[in-house]
Parts: structure tokens; C-alpha cells; sequence
């Protein structure tokens, strides 16, 4: 029962960042000038790109569709061997290895951002509370037991 309950959490946690990071690249690869979501072109200034088509596409790939996949994989453990070469831990199903990435690639995402508009806003502070939440939720040993590769 708790094995289902953190599964399903880690699954709804996926799921939330899927949705906005998948709304958000989009808004940004739609209008890179960033008009669409009110962000201006100015807070590019200290970064290396000159528009948000880039991190719009970065944004939609590795933190709105991989974990959008991630959640059916998740449900289903499907297997497969070209994911499988990517997965450090051999004892554990690619999708959970995955979950572990992608709340390392949110920190990076948060970090690489409030690096690059050299502020904090609430929105950083709930998305790197949102990694650490799918990392704790993915690390419980009852949601381990359940990816676990049996021997």
C-alpha cells in the first residue's frame, strides 16, 4: 500500500512538471522575443542567448516530454535496451533511475537560471523544492522495492 501511494506521488510530482515546463517552452518557443509569457528579452543580458527559442526547447525536451514519458514508463516498466545503456544503477528500472535525472536536471535548469537573471523569485524556490520532492519520494525504499530489477 505505501509502495503505491509514494508511486503515485512520484508519478503526480512528474506529471506537474511535465505539464508546466511543456506549457512554458512552448510559450517560449512560440515567441522566443519571450512576449507571450511576459518575460523580456533584457533578462537575457548575462546569458548566452540572445532569445528564449533555446531554453524553450531545452525546457519542453528534458523537462516537459522526458518526464511526461517517464509517468507512462513509470506505470508501465516497459523495457528497453537504448535507455537501459544510460541507466548508472543495473539493480533498479530505467524509469526510476530517470526520475532521479530529471529532478538533478530541474536543479540545474534552476540553477543555470537564477545564475544567468542573477535574481530568486518564488517560482525558483518552488521548483527546486519540487526536485528535492521527487528525489525524496523517488529515494523512499517502498518506491525503490517496486523498480527494483529482480536478480
Amino acid at each position: 500500500m505505501k509502495s503505491t501511494i509514494g508511486r503515485n506521488c512520484l508519478i503526480l510530482l512528474l506529471g506537474f512538471l511535465s505539464l508546466g515546463a511543456i506549457g512554458g517552452g512552448a510559450s517560449l518557443i512560440i515567441s522566443p522575443n519571450g512576449s507571450l509569457i511576459g518575460m523580456p528579452l533584457f533578462l537575457l543580458k548575462k546569458s548566452p542567448f540572445h532569445d528564449f527559442l533555446i531554453p524553450g526547447i531545452v525546457l519542453f525536451l528534458l523537462l516537459g516530454v522526458a518526464p511526461f514519458v517517464l509517468v507512462f514508463a513509470l506505470i508501465r516498466k516497459p523495457a528497453s535496451e537504448f535507455v537501459e545503456k544510460l541507466n548508472c544503477y543495473d539493480d533498479m528500472h530505467w524509469a526510476w533511475t530517470f526520475s532521479i535525472y530529471t529532478a538533478f536536471i530541474l536543479i540545474a535548469w534552476i540553477q543555470l537560471e537564477m545564475m544567468f537573471l542573477q535574481a530568486v523569485s518564488w517560482l525558483h524556490t518552488f521548483y527546486m523544492s519540487l526536485a528535492i520532492a521527487i528525489l525524496f519520494v523517488a529515494l523512499l525504499p517502498a518506491v525503490r522495492s517496486l523498480y527494483q530489477k529482480s536478480s
